[in-house]
């Protein structure tokens, strides 16, 4: 079983970078789909980004299209969610995600970290 951990977050001004990464252990991520979803509290936990298991396919949300740039390294084991151009919009605690389906819908995914947040002051 796929155990996942985030981490990066932190707190960043309106315009600026923030990398959030994501770590696997307990078996290979590249056997999976990973999506990047993230929720602001009462809110439902929105899709952000998803990359194939090979990385050759990759998918953004419309808010963070050209924003965002999702990439994996299945010889660490991880993946990474490079944020640049960030807006308090962005503000949210980000999670990732492993699954076997090609998919948007939090539903899909099997794995999930516990969350790192993700701040951004304007």
């Amino acid at each position: 079983q796929v155990q996942l951990a985030e981490s990066g977050g932190g707190l960043v001004q309106a315009g600026g970078s923030l990398r959030v990464t994501c770590v696997a252990s307990g078996g290979f991520i590249r056997n999976y789909d990973i999506a990047w979803f993230r929720q602001v509290p009462g809110q439902e936990r929105d899709f952000v980004a998803e990359i194939s298991r090979t990385g050759a396919a990759t998918s953004y949300t419309a808010s963070v299209k050209g924003r965002f740039t999702i990439s994996r390294d299945n010889a660490k084991n991880t993946v990474s969610l490079e944020m640049n151009s960030l807006k308090s919009g962005d503000t949210a605690v980000y999670y990732c995600a492993a699954g076997k389906s090609w998919s948007t819908n939090l539903n899909a995914y099997d794995y999930w970290g516990q969350g790192t947040q993700v701040t951004v002051s304007s």
